[in-house]
């Protein structure tokens, strides 16, 4: 198969048109200066040096990757089956007896936190479906607004199987530094068959 072929007209143009660019391209580098010129020089060699090693990283790469092999996929644990959930859960619970040794601590968190605790409001009650005991605590505090969420964390780590179900802040007035609040509490308390069947008797 012949390549294309070029008139001998076709072939003077193309050959004038690279003698003009020729003359062009020295006519501006002879009018750029030296400084000019180098960093010119500097410029054109980075971009070739640049356009050789862009390529050889990239093979480096591949090199690397297949030297480790592929990548180890992270072996994720399956969710825990509903059985070991309401195990979980019981194991949890609180203890049933010790509920007033919990408010001894509520107690002693509010004092380490500055707030005034009022004597609070207690009701006691059994889940019959779930098969354990809550015991839930209406707190007054007063203090300030910071001190009554340190309380109300602190409460929280200090007893697992509490949560804070509200809590409600009034304020007499705008600039009073002290802030009434109120907290609902609920403590969940194991019940000496908790995980039998409902029908089970105590």
């Amino acid at each position: 198969m012949n390549g294309p072929a070029f008139s001998a007209g076709a072939l003077r143009r193309m050959l004038h048109l690279m003698l003009r660019l020729m003359l062009r391209l020295r006519l501006a580098w002879s009018s750029l200066g030296p400084v000019a010129a180098g960093a010119a020089v500097l410029m054109i060699s980075g971009a070739l040096a640049l356009a050789w090693l862009l390529p050889e990283r990239a093979l480096q790469g591949q090199r690397r990757a297949v030297a480790l092999g592929p990548a180890a996929v992270p072996v994720v644990a399956p969710p825990p089956s509903p059985d070991a959930n309401l195990a979980l859960f019981y194991d949890t619970l609180g203890e049933r007896r010790y509920a007033e040794q919990q408010v001894k601590t509520l107690f002693a968190l509010a004092a380490k936190t500055g707030l005034v605790l009022s004597q609070g409001e207690y009701k006691s009650a059994f889940e019959q479906n779930g098969r354990f005991h809550t015991y839930q605590l209406n707190l007054p505090v007063k203090g300030s607004y910071a001190a009554i969420w340190q309380f109300a964390m602190l409460a929280l780590r200090a007893i697992p199987f509490a949560s804070l179900d509200e809590i409600s802040f009034r304020r007499d007035t705008i600039g009073a530094p002290a802030v009434e609040a109120r907290l609902r509490l609920t403590l969940y308390l194991a019940h000496p068959l908790a995980g039998q069947p409902p029908g089970a008797t105590p």
